[in-house]
């Protein structure tokens, strides 16, 4: 009790001053007023982080420039090289971190929640924010080829069984090629690197313990080597297998340098202890022919307080299993196609425990995050999946009804009811009373966190000013939040209205949601037209800017506005105008890089209005996409690499499975519209295209067009159906036609005029 009387503000101040430093309160005071006053001003969980983050950059900034004649991963290599247009100059920041080439890889099981990933030049990183191995190849003449210091090297996806990353470097005559991926081995899931070198006889492969990451500094503080099991150990826990015994063993620690500088050496030591985390090893193996192989294993939970050993572990199998379940696409062209099959092995990737956005910055959840992958895993075909995450959220609602991602986020709630309405129409379902009661109890929270008492203020009936859930700006009262919370209001009557018990909820969240609604857009209609431009800005304060990109989720995926909405309109053309590069949307704010997620929600506003600019927005979505068919959460303008967030946002892989489906089947109120977004080039191809099967409200069907001498043909085929379904065909260039319960071989009109 008497902490709380302290004068903690007085102290503050006064040790401030006397130490000569500015009063913080004050800064804080002054920085918080470019927002609008809000219960929670940042969220702890953000604050967190951020701590966190840069706790990792500020460790850079003492092993990293001071060291830079050791061997470091890609994105150091280009952002601290001076002829580099990654370089980022050093001396006023706060910490050195990865700002332009975020980009990775994960691979592993569509069951297992644990990602390995692999950086754009084949760096291993095994476990969550851990060291790393990395392969090099020394050749006989004393020169060293390393990937990480390379300009051009060959980066895939393979997914015929399993998903791999594959590696490859070349130099002349000479290359080598890791294959990364996860795999049973001894009734465990085990990662691996299986590594090939084609050179010459008496050239070595190096296989290096690493002290970093894709982020930066990872420390390793011991590594020793076991003959007898042929592997080393790292930190005590963590064991990396050889499937042959290496020729020579090398150790260093941070004050003899890099373990590179010794590898021509002799055999110096058997462990290595480094008190500061810098502890490196090399393995090395001679070739004794032209070519040789190595594979590296490494169990893919590295601690575990249980013995888990599966009677048998097939993850190709695994693998098959799912995508047997999937919706397919073909299409004539490759690289869209390769993009949607990539999405859908991410998405199943980062759904095999909870919904996570990203395998390795973003591995947390949050309900927005899980929502949207959740409704893409329904476009994918994958019900169950989504469904099973969905009867997990109730336990992780709060006492209050709130859905809580992040304290001073209010769009979740509305995101969970809303995506809770979607999975029950898709599985055609009677939620258990419980969870019922869980999704009112949520709606209520909406209900009672609306603001009641600013009469005559443009906020009054809106949920109160918030952090902004995508980086809109600082607090404020955003239209996103309002928007989603409207949605999950109006939702909510379906899911509980089969129970006697919510007759009289489910008539009161109408008849708020009707007036909720109509708060929402007398706002905005309120908002000067200065300010407004016509168009629907951020929130009722602000001007166009960035920020209006949370409000067009009025129109997709919401469909509160109508197609082609002249504000929803009008802010795509004011964002075009402003916050567009290179033929993308540019977050200015926070991120400050080009969006692919929300690029894509833009480009299905264009598709429900009828306007062809989608397509160019996916032709320039799909050139952004890294070699394996990934996508950063915000990519760097010029050099193309990841500035922001996860390196592989699973948000931006969902939000580009919905734009295939939607191209080919989408929902618009209770119509199911086929074809309006298919390209005409590739039905002019001649070649059959096709995406199925969908799940739609009432049933699961595929689509199929083709062209030949005779004309275009649709086939629309129910593969299930548990009502009358109506299909209205919108194909571009050709006359709609409305079909019922579907259709084989239905010949489609030209457009005339």
């Amino acid at each position: 009790m008497i902490m709380r009387w302290l004068p903690w503000r007085f102290i503050i101040k006064r040790a401030a001053k006397s130490h000569g430093f500015m009063d913080p309160l004050t800064l804080m005071a002054k920085l918080r007023r470019f927002g609008h006053p809000s219960e929670v001003q940042e969220p702890i969980e953000l604050i967190r982080a951020g701590v966190l983050f840069h706790a990792r950059g500020l460790v850079n900034t003492r092993a990293i420039q001071y060291n830079l004649d050791w061997v470091w991963p890609y994105w150091i290599n280009k952002q601290f090289r001076p002829e580099d247009e990654s370089f980022i100059p050093r001396g006023f920041s706060f910490s050195h971190i990865n700002l332009t080439h975020r980009n990775w890889t994960a691979v592993g099981s569509p069951n297992e929640p644990h990602y390995p990933i692999v950086d754009p030049r084949g760096l291993l990183t095994p476990y969550y924010d851990g060291w790393s191995i990395d392969f090099w190849l020394l050749k006989n003449d004393g020169n060293m080829l390393i990937p990480a210091q390379m300009d051009n090297v060959n980066q895939t996806l393979e997914y015929e069984d399993n998903i791999r990353v594959k590696t490859e470097t070349e130099e002349g005559q000479r290359k080598i090629s890791s294959d990364i991926f996860v795999e049973g081995k001894n009734g465990k899931y085990t990662i691996f690197s299986d590594v090939k070198v084609f050179g010459e006889k008496g050239d070595r492969i190096i296989c290096s313990i690493r002290p970093y990451n894709a982020e930066g500094v990872q420390f390793v503080e011991t590594i020793e080597y076991n003959r007898a099991g042929n592997n080393f150990l790292v930190n005590e826990t963590s064991n990396v297998f050889f499937d042959k015994s290496p020729d020579k063993i090398f150790f260093s620690d941070y004050h003899d340098g890099d373990v590179y500088y010794k590898i021509d050496g002799e055999e110096n030591r058997k462990s290595v202890i480094c008190n500061i985390g810098m502890a490196t090893a090399a393995a090395v193996f001679t070739l004794d022919e032209n070519e040789s192989e190595l594979s590296v294993s490494l169990p893919l939970k590295c601690k575990s307080r249980k013995k888990e050993i599966y009677p048998s572990v097939n993850v190709a199998g695994e693998w098959n299993s799912l995508i047997s379940e999937t919706a397919k696409l073909n299409i004539p062209d490759e690289n869209i196609q390769f993009l949607y099959d990539a999405s859908v092995r991410t998405l199943l990737l980062l759904t095999s425990g909870e919904a996570y956005p990203g395998p390795y910055t973003y591995k947390r959840f949050w309900f927005r995050d899980a929502c949207l992958i959740m409704n893409a895993l329904l476009a994918a075909g994958l019900a169950d999946r989504a469904y099973n995450m969905l009867l997990k959220f109730p336990e992780k609602q709060k006492h209050s009804g709130y859905f809580r991602s992040q304290e001073g986020e209010w769009d979740s709630n509305g995101q969970v009811l809303w995506i809770a309405n979607r999975i029950k129409q898709i599985k055609n379902v009677k939620y258990k009373k419980d969870f019922a009661r869980s999704m009112a109890k949520g709606a209520e929270w909406i209900c009672n966190k609306r603001i009641k008492n600013a009469d005559g203020k443009m906020h009054n009936g809106l949920l109160p000013a918030g952090f902004s859930a995508e980086h809109l700006g600082p607090n404020d009262y955003y239209y996103w939040d309002n928007f989603w919370a409207l949605a999950g209001l109006k939702a909510v009557d379906e899911i509980i209205g089969e129970y006697e018990e919510f007759a009289d909820t489910k008539n009161k969240f109408k008849k708020v949601a009707d007036e909720y609604e109509k708060t929402i857009f007398d706002t905005i209609n309120s908002i000067p037209s200065a300010k407004s431009q016509g168009a629907v800005p951020a929130s009722p304060y602000r001007r166009i800017d960035s920020g209006a990109v949370g409000s067009l989720v009025a129109d997709y995926p919401l469909q509160i506005t109508p197609p082609a909405d002249s504000k929803i309109m009008k802010t795509i053309e004011l964002l075009e105008e402003t916050s567009f590069y290179d033929g993308a949307f540019f977050q200015n704010m926070i991120h400050s890089g080009v969006n692919v997620y929300l690029t894509l929600a833009i480009a299905q506003s264009l598709l429900r209005a009828g306007d062809k600019g989608y397509e160019d927005l996916i032709y320039n979505v799909a050139g952004l996409a890294s070699p394996t068919g990934q996508w950063p959460e915000a990519i760097h303008p010029q050099t193309k690499g990841g500035c922001m967030g996860d390196g592989q946002h699973g948000w931006a892989s969902a939000e580009w499975i919905m734009m295939i489906k939607n191209i080919f089947v989408r929902e618009e109120k209770d119509e199911i519209i086929v074809g309006s977004g298919i390209f005409t080039q590739w039905i002019e191809t001649g070649k059959t295209i096709s995406f199925g099967p969908t799940l739609v409200p009432g049933g699961k069907i595929k689509v199929a067009v083709v062209k030949d001498d005779k004309g275009v043909f649709v086939d629309v085929i129910c593969t299930e159906r548990s009502r009358d379904l109506s299909f209205n065909i919108m194909i571009p260039g050709y006359e709609s036609v409305t079909v019922k319960n579907g259709c084989t071989a239905k010949k489609l009109n030209t457009l005339q005029g």
